[in-house]
């Protein structure tokens, strides 16, 4: 299939089967849809799960890659040329269609339907970890801007959430992670959490944002020792304004 596939790709765009160019199809791939609706709703792991939790893709044509982030893992699969259609075939799963319309990337299959990714306009580092990419974009969408304590430690203080993962202004931690899917999306139930920590020590918390307002709520676990944690949220910790 590599010796064949210069052959295949020549004969596609000389034979006018496409209006795009395959190289096109090279890059990092967001759900920027997806954003949009946690940023509108306010609600993170509920809007994402909505959306099947297909929320990155890094396609590679010279080389036959296509890997796609769900939020808590990596899924690495093969780019191939089907019959004038681009699919990527994962182990054990029927393979995904790929289509570019315009400036846009639609992705087919059976268990998630036709979702639409746009492609980043930076292009992430080469050592960057897969899904890095649509965590920046949401952090900037989701908290970015200024905030102030206004009830809680630090009333007053100015926060910022890096779309990196630091933060500024909160009394102790210094990063912070969103809880977008799996084990943590489970143990938080119905409720979004958030990570914090200073020097690789922290907790979870609980968040939940009502259009300029942030809380921030201890996490109570009302789980027994021996089974999964439950969190649901304790006494409030911060109330941000966004200034």
């Amino acid at each position: 299939m590599r010796q064949a596939l210069p052959i295949v790709l020549a004969a596609l765009l000389l034979g006018g089967c496409a209006s795009h160019k395959p190289e096109d199809l090279n890059g990092t791939w967001i759900n920027q849809k997806a954003i949009d609706e946690v940023v509108e709703s306010g609600r993170v792991t509920q809007t994402l799960n909505k959306h099947g939790i297909e929320l990155e893709w890094k396609l590679d044509v010279a080389n036959q890659k296509a890997s796609f982030s769900n939020g808590f893992e990596g899924v690495d699969g093969q780019l191939i040329l089907n019959e004038d259609q681009w699919q990527v075939s994962t182990e054990g799963e029927e393979p995904a269609r790929l289509t570019l319309r315009g400036d846009e990337l639609k992705v087919a299959n059976r268990t998630f339907g036709e979702q639409t990714f746009v492609r980043v306009k930076s292009p992430p580092a080469a050592n960057a970890p897969l899904g890095g990419s649509f965590e920046k974009a949401l952090y900037q969408a989701y908290l970015g801007g200024n905030w102030k304590i206004v009830e809680g430690q630090g009333k007053g203080a100015s926060v910022r959430f890096g779309d990196t993962g630091n933060v500024t202004g909160l009394p102790g931690p210094d990063r912070f992670a969103l809880c977008l899917a799996g084990d943590c999306a489970t143990m938080g139930g119905s409720n979004d959490s958030l990570w914090l920590e200073r020097n690789q020590r922290g907790a979870p918390f609980i968040l939940k944002r009502d259009g300029d307002k942030l809380e921030i709520f201890q996490a109570v676990n009302s789980a027994q020792p021996d089974e999964m944690p439950v969190l649901a949220a304790g006494k409030r910790q911060w109330l941000l304004e966004q200034d």
